[in-house]
This record gives structure tokens, sequence and C-alpha cells, in this order.
């Protein structure tokens, strides 16, 4: 939640060339550039659509190069804001497979529904961002 600088409603997205899907393109957010990433496409999720909730959340978040750069996240909706301690966290679970799970910080069981807790700054490292970045200060 710190990283979260704003939560807008899904607004038009210009496309950006040669990215890959999950890079939607760019929003105009105030007269600065701010790339969207559908997380969607981003974690192999069955597409849905657009809905009254969609909404783009802009986060802090730190590119491979390490910069300090805005990102907006297209999201089917937020419902609360949730204050979780260490103690409401847990670890993922072992699959029994050797999957990669580098964008999970961990887990936390809230009112009965497991949460799954991203990385942010792990999800937004592809590549892709610091193209993109270099794309929006142009």
């Amino acid at each position: 939640m710190l990283k979260v600088r704003e939560i807008i409603r899904l607004v038009e997205i210009t496309p950006v060339p040669q990215m890959p899907p999950y890079i939607k393109g760019v929003i105009n957010l105030r007269g600065k550039l701010v790339p969207v990433m559908d997380l969607r496409i981003r974690f192999d999720l069955a597409a849905t659509e657009s809905t009254e909730a969609t909404c783009v959340v802009v986060a802090e978040v730190k590119s491979v190069s390490r910069e300090t750069k805005h990102m907006g996240f297209i999201v089917d909706g937020v419902e609360e804001v949730l204050n979780l301690t260490e103690e409401d966290l847990q670890r993922t679970p072992d699959f029994g497979m050797e999957l990669v799970n580098e964008c999970l910080l961990g887990m936390a069981n809230v009112k009965g529904n497991v949460i799954a807790l991203l990385d942010i700054d792990k999800v937004a490292e592809n590549g892709s961002l610091d193209k993109m970045n270099q794309l929006t200060a142009a």
C-alpha cells in the first residue's frame, strides 16, 4: 500500500508498438506519461470484459536500473485497504514442484479468504519497463 499513489478509473490507453502483450501502453496522468500493465495478461489469467469496477492502480515501482517510476496496473477492482501485520503473513506454500513465484511476497488469510500479496517491483521487473520508461521520457 505504501507504493500506491492513486487509484483511477480506467481511461483511454495509448498503445506503444513492440511491447509485450501485458504492457497495454501509456496514459496521460496530469501531463505525465505513465506505462500501464494488465495484470490478468501478465499472470496468464482468463481475460474478462472491463466493468465499472475495473480501474488502474498507479504505483511507485523501481525499475531494473533501480530508478523510481510510476506505473499503472489494470485491476478488476479495489474493494478495501487492509492493514496487515507480520503475523498475518504466511509463506507461499510448497506446491510439490519447482514453481517460480518471485512476484509473491507471501499470502494472508483475511476474513476466510486467501490473499496473494504481490511484490509490485518484481511484477514490474521485465526489460520492457526500462524500455517503456525510455519512451515516456522522450
